[in-house]
């Protein structure tokens, strides 16, 4: 009976073994990569020429390209505050871009994305730019200290961040919301209002700079350039530019390699391509476009690192990988970087009309990759997709099901996200400085006043006193108004608009 008893329990031991590690298998790690300032046509896959970019190549080659992937804005913190809450920013006042003392525009205990890879058992980790606000109230953030509430309230275990954005201060990184090496006799002072200090700005202090701003960012000089906003001490724990790239992607593949044995979910959040753009010495050149185009290359290298990583651990097979940019392109964006001069035939808004801050299709339009190979079949598809849909499809994708008020824009568009299905979303807003919409290939912008084109940058807003409505079937570039010619699609498409402006879910989640 003894043998027996112990053949009996080794096949339990089996069993349950084999038990354990059924979830992990079936769930996939998931890694949300956020570029910056990516245009539709700046990546080769997308149709760039000028620049190549291999890495990303070749997670669209054993991926989903989408044709018509958006962000959620045409503007950085409101596109990042919608995946990570699936609220349109346009909902929340003070969901613009934000100064880098801005209070956390997320409110702890939210059902964030991160919230829900917790609650299916998954460790979280927020690396690179976050922009989306620390602490309790603007301007009263203690830099020499814990600064909360931020990334582990809202649902990450672990963060290392650039606080706000590159251009701006504070001109340091904080791992788990405090400044990495941080001097305690060199205290950390930052201010948005008045200088502070005796740091060298760049409006005074031109002689200083190896980069000069084509406009505004003329306050603090940190590692020779001149950022929006003030601060003084904290020198120890000041980053280099240069070495931004390096630092964030280090500790992305940390994180992954701490976290192998168990499901992960990994926000990305890469500084390139934005201003100011420093690429690293070995990516300056590489391009012939200068430093923007030298920031495409060297985000490539680290979409190629996060692949590498998972090729090396076994685990690309179970991990389904976006890669996406917070909003369309930028030439021009506050620095002389060359970036104008050296464009040559390059286009980064591809076949697009407009770019950031843009009502125009490219201020959205933005290049959208998935890849997980155990899953989803190499191909491209047309399918309508938003980022602010991530958090109700990759709730279904973890079987978990999403609190009533949670995510109110947020659609479960995953079989689209796996290629099963050649349709995602019906319409879609789009944000800017104002709110367009889109069904199908009809695209509505409704009338508004301003400047029609963005001093500093050039960049077409698509703002016209008249209502604009496109075919973007026969016209991707948005040059034939059919405003005075489809009165019917204008009226129907401007009720849609208006539903989905008093619209905000109450009822559960389908």
């Amino acid at each position: 009976m003894r043998p027996l008893l112990l053949f009996i329990l080794l096949l339990c031991a089996v069993a349950a073994s084999h038990s354990t590690a059924a979830p992990h298998s079936s769930r996939p790690n998931v890694i949300v990569i956020m570029a910056d300032d990516i245009g539709y046509g700046d990546v080769s896959c997308y149709g760039a020429t000028q620049v190549r970019t291999p890495n990303l190549d070749r997670l669209a080659v054993d991926g989903l390209r989408f044709t018509d992937g958006h962000a959620a804005s045409a503007t950085c913190t409101p596109s990042r505050y919608a995946l990570l809450t699936g609220e349109y920013a346009w909902r929340k006042p003070g969901t613009g871009i934000l100064p880098g003392n801005a209070a956390l525009i997320i409110e702890p205990g939210r059902f964030t994305l991160p919230a829900l890879f917790k609650q299916a058992g998954y460790a979280t980790a927020a690396v690179g730019k976050w922009h989306l606000g620390l602490g309790g109230e603007t301007g009263k953030q203690d830099w020499n200290t814990r600064v909360g509430p931020g990334p582990k309230e809202i649902g990450f275990d672990y963060s290392f961040l650039i606080p706000a954005t590159g251009d701006r201060t504070p001109c340091v990184f904080m791992e788990d919301q405090r400044v990495v090496k941080l001097d305690p006799a060199d205290p950390l002072l930052v201010s948005y209002g008045q200088k502070v200090g005796t740091e060298p700005t760049g409006r005074e202090d031109p002689d200083l700079l190896k980069m000069k701003p084509s406009q505004g960012h003329n306050q603090t000089i940190v590692n020779g350039v001149s950022r929006i906003g003030y601060m003084s001490g904290g020198k120890s724990a000041r980053w280099v530019d240069e070495e931004i790239a390096e630092t964030l992607t280090s500790r992305a593949v940390q994180f992954i390699e701490r976290s192998k044995e168990r499901p992960f979910f990994l926000y990305f959040a890469t500084h390139d391509i934005h201003v100011p753009r420093l690429p690293h010495p070995r990516f300056a050149g590489k391009t012939g476009l200068g430093p923007r185009g030298d920031a495409l290359a060297e985000f490539d290298w680290s979409v190629g690192e996060i692949a590498a990583t998972l090729e090396r651990l076994k685990l690309t097979q179970n991990t389904l990988i976006v890669v996406t940019s917070d909003n369309g392109p930028v030439v021009d964006d506050g620095y002389q970087d060359d970036a104008v001069t050296k464009l040559g035939s390059h286009r980064p808004t591809g076949p697009f009309r407009g770019g950031k801050y843009s009502n125009f299709e490219a201020g959205t339009r933005v290049p959208f990759v998935v890849r997980w190979p155990a899953r989803i079949q190499p191909g491209t598809s047309d399918a309508l997709v938003c980022q602010v849909d991530l958090l109700a499809s990759l709730a279904a994708l973890c079987g978990q099901r999403l609190p009533a008020t949670a995510a109110p824009d947020s659609l479960n568009v995953l079989p689209a996200l796996l290629g099963e299905r050649k349709t995602g979303r019906d319409s879609l807003i789009e944000h800017a400085n104002q709110i367009s919409v889109r069904q199908g290939n009809w695209k509505y912008i409704p009338p508004s006043g301003g400047p029609k084109v963005q001093g500093g940058t050039g960049i077409e807003l698509g703002v016209d006193p008249k209502g604009q409505l496109y075919d973007l079937s026969k016209d991707l570039g948005e040059t034939q108004n059919l405003h005075d010619s489809r009165p019917e699609i204008v009226a129907a498409l401007t009720a849609l608009r208006e539903q989905a402006r008093s619209n905000h879910r109450t009822a559960p989640h389908p």
